[in-house]
């Protein structure tokens, strides 16, 4: 391990200044079950941590006009089992709940994870499908960004230097969305997936009226099955027309051959799931 200063601010403001301050020399740290691993890997060196983990107010969940904040120091098993989350935004927590093991979900939060941006994970789609939104802030103020335009590439998100996610807000869905979260697991729960879909139909007399479906594992970041989401828009949903909806899908995918399978397999992988979460959700 290399060695750092560790600070450990108690407000928001004391954080961005630390991060303001050390510049290109500082991470922020929240659960640290990313970040640590790279440092013992030598993959980062950075002379100071600003500890996320005591400032006030980045770690919660709540409900405001309709939508749900989940505040970015969030451990995932908090978002996992809130009774909020799983009566009106239930696609969070059986995403949530699929995230490793108990071990790294009561350590790993919501903010680190989106920052590490690692197109692994699964919460991502989750988000995107549901049309989530990401706050940033720095000392130079606040923004918002959607989910989907938060990641560039591998392990890069569009996060400046001196700013840390703060809150992700995701809207209440409607009471005719049918929502699902697959994945597939080459060997144990803690394990990368070869690929993850996450889809949410707004369905209405058997017709789809809008869609929203996303992926990871299978692409540098992950991606937006728009084409499939174009073949469902409008159309009355039958299996045929799945089908045809996920046959769309290997084309926008760019996986790397790896022990989980060759990039041909997750392409093929992609499309399969793409269709088992699509009558997942339908039969929800």
């Amino acid at each position: 391990m290399i060695p750092f200063e560790l600070h450990t601010p108690t407000t928001l403001d004391e954080a961005l200044g630390l991060l303001a301050q050390y510049g290109d020399e500082a991470r922020p740290i929240a659960g640290g079950t990313a970040l640590v691993l790279l440092m013992e890997q030598h993959q980062g060196r950075p002379a100071h941590l600003v500890n996320l983990g005591r400032v006030a107010g980045l770690s919660g969940i709540t409900t405001e006009n309709g939508s749900l904040r989940i505040g970015a120091g969030t451990p995932h098993r908090l978002v996992e089992m809130n009774p909020a989350v799983k009566q009106g935004w239930s696609l969070l927590a059986e995403t949530y709940a699929r995230v490793a093991t108990v071990r790294i979900r009561n350590v790993a939060t919501v903010g680190g994870g989106l920052a590490h941006a690692d197109p692994n994970q699964d919460p991502p789609p989750s988000y995107i499908a549901l049309n989530a939104r990401v706050q940033i802030a720095s000392r130079q103020g606040t923004r918002e960004v959607a989910m989907e335009d938060l990641f560039r590439d591998y392990y890069e998100t569009q996060l400046q230097p001196g700013e840390v996610i703060t809150e992700v807000v995701v809207p209440r869905p409607i009471a005719s969305l049918r929502t699902a979260y697959l994945k597939f697991l080459p060997r144990t729960a803690d394990d990368y997936p070869t690929v993850g879909v996450a889809v949410a139909l707004d369905v209405q007399d058997g017709r789809c009226v809008a869609a929203r479906i996303a992926l990871n594992a299978v692409g540098p970041t992950v991606v937006r099955a728009r084409e499939a989401e174009n073949v469902l828009r409008g159309q009355m949903l039958n299996p045929d027309l799945l089908r045809e909806a996920a046959a769309t899908v290997p084309a926008i995918t760019d996986p790397i051959s790896d022990h989980r399978g060759s990039a041909n397999y997750k392409s093929r992988m992609a499309e399969v799931f793409t269709r088992r979460a699509l009558e997942r959700a339908l039969a929800a």
